[in-house]
């Protein structure tokens, strides 16, 4: 879907947004067959590495508010994937777990996501996946350099005083 704004990037830049919302859109429906969606297995994954985390980590992991994965973390603890345990050497902290049940759907959906991950991918041969990885990670690098350029802008546009200045 070309505009009239478009330029030599346009193309490509539409290109990997299509590839990424309908890869994920796909990929989610063939998880939640499985017994959960893609961004809860993220999450299950993320915990079961790590053993056990507080809701600061997921947060931090994902760069989501944390008020973001508080909810996420609800729907998993109603659903009886994961559980939150006191934490016996600060009690203000709560520690989440995969409970067996979170174990068993995400054991019973990591076959389905590299089967998909293969059938995907096996129309590029290996140095065409080799090239695509390199000019992602390029991509990725440069993302990262535009990133921190706008936490300086942004930290520099602040008040010395720590308060925000006021829209004109």
């Amino acid at each position: 879907m070309s505009t009239t704004f478009t330029n030599d990037y346009t193309e490509a830049a539409e290109a990997l947004r299509d590839f990424y919302l309908r890869s994920h859109r796909t990929l989610d429906k063939l998880m939640a067959a499985q017994g959960a969606s893609f961004a809860r297995t993220k999450i299950m994954a993320v915990i079961q590495r790590s053993g056990k985390v507080r809701s600061t980590d997921l947060a931090g992991a994902f760069g989501f508010a944390p008020r973001t994965i508080t909810e996420a973390v609800d729907g998993l603890e109603r659903d009886g994937l994961v559980e939150r345990v006191v934490d016996p050497a600060d009690r203000r902290v709560k520690q989440i777990s995969l409970t067996p049940l979170g174990e068993e759907v995400l054991c019973a959906s990591e076959p389905a996501r590299k089967r998909f991950g293969q059938q995907l991918f096996e129309v590029l041969d290996k140095k065409e996946t080799a090239q695509l990885a390199q000019l992602l990670g390029k991509l990725n690098s440069r993302l990262g350099e535009l990133e921190q350029e706008l936490a300086e802008e942004v930290a520099a546009a602040k008040p010395e005083d720590g308060t925000r200045r006021k829209k004109k």
